[in-house]
């Protein structure tokens, strides 16, 4: 019974979770609210992946054989991904609201993760509040940061933002390779390739396929809102709000089917991820216009000799 509910717990502090979770927020609540939170979540992805990587540090049940393996995981445990991940997820919907009880919700949630990870011998408790600590910092620096990057951004040209896109996600991809080159010539140790396969993972050489996934995903995020800025508006009725969200899934889920085919070597990985991130960013609102299950943005009128600056939904 605990094991069930601390698993479930869990599933709500990964990437996989929160980035659908904010797709949903960005195609049907709040667009600048859900692309932001994506966005945010893509650069994390990228962040852990190079530094778990860079320190890779052992999971406890790989060399603890007291602790029971109840996850076949086969990356490096510093620091915790979902420690990490919701801190920034979690934390930057905190964010958007004003209330107190909106904070009493969201920080023990995001406390609760980091104890089921730890329960589950997936993480230390130092590989817990690591994650923890570089999900802060990513927050805090995204939020002060982002009324000076948002307006410098949106005033480049669409074709220069999406050379920026492609150059930030490059950027982070290379740190990862960085990361990766420390471990040229690094075997796995025995003891932990025995737990690995007895909790049903794969113990295979490690790759830049993960750091692929990130830098893939963060690049078609950025790349897709540059292109469908000002172009959708998430005002609508209930039933075209709702109507949405399976559109967009399925979409995505055409796109990853799609992707298994081509193989999993990095170059192939970062192209299906960014497909994926392009079509949550830019195809899905698009569709969802052709299909009328969304509008354009109304402009703002101006009198004459005022700038008009587009509505933001």
């Amino acid at each position: 019974m605990l094991t069930g509910f601390m698993h479930a717990v869990s599933a709500v502090g990964s990437a996989g979770f929160l980035l659908p979770v904010m797709a949903v927020v960005y195609w049907s609540v709040c667009a600048r609210a859900g692309a932001r939170g994506a966005l945010l979540l893509g650069g994390s992805m990228v962040v852990n992946g190079a530094l778990k990587l860079l320190f890779h540090d052992p999971r406890p049940y790989w060399t603890d054989p007291s602790i029971p393996g109840r996850q076949p995981l086969e990356s490096f445990g510093m620091p915790s991904g979902h420690a990490q991940n919701s801190a920034v997820g979690w934390g930057y919907l905190a964010s958007l609201g004003r209330r107190r009880w909106i904070w009493a919700g969201a920080a023990p949630l995001v406390v609760l993760i980091g104890v089921s990870r730890v329960q589950l011998g997936a993480h230390s408790p130092g590989q817990v509040l690591a994650g923890l600590a570089v999900g802060v910092v990513l927050l805090a620096a995204a939020l002060r940061a982002e009324p000076y990057v948002v307006p410098w951004w949106t005033r480049q040209r669409r074709a220069a933002q999406v050379g920026l896109s492609l150059a930030v996600s490059l950027t982070g991809l290379a740190a990862t390779w960085a990361a990766l080159r420390t471990l040229d010539g690094w075997m796995w140790p025995a003891t932990w390739r025995h737990e690995i396969l007895a909790a049903g993972g794969n113990a295979e050489p490690v790759t830049l396929e993960d750091g692929a996934a990130a830098a893939g995903t963060l690049f078609g995020l950025l790349a897709g809102l540059s292109l469908i800025q000002g172009r959708f508006a998430v005002a609508g009725t209930a039933w075209q709000r709702a109507a949405r969200v399976p559109v967009g899934g399925a979409g995505a889920l055409i796109v990853y089917t799609v992707g298994l085919f081509l193989g999993t070597q990095p170059f192939q990985t970062f192209v299906v991820q960014a497909l994926i991130g392009l079509w949550i960013a830019a195809g899905a609102p698009e569709a969802f216009v052709r299909l009328g299950l969304a509008g354009r943005p109304t402009p703002v009128l101006t009198r004459p000799g005022e700038e008009r600056e587009p509505v933001r939904p």
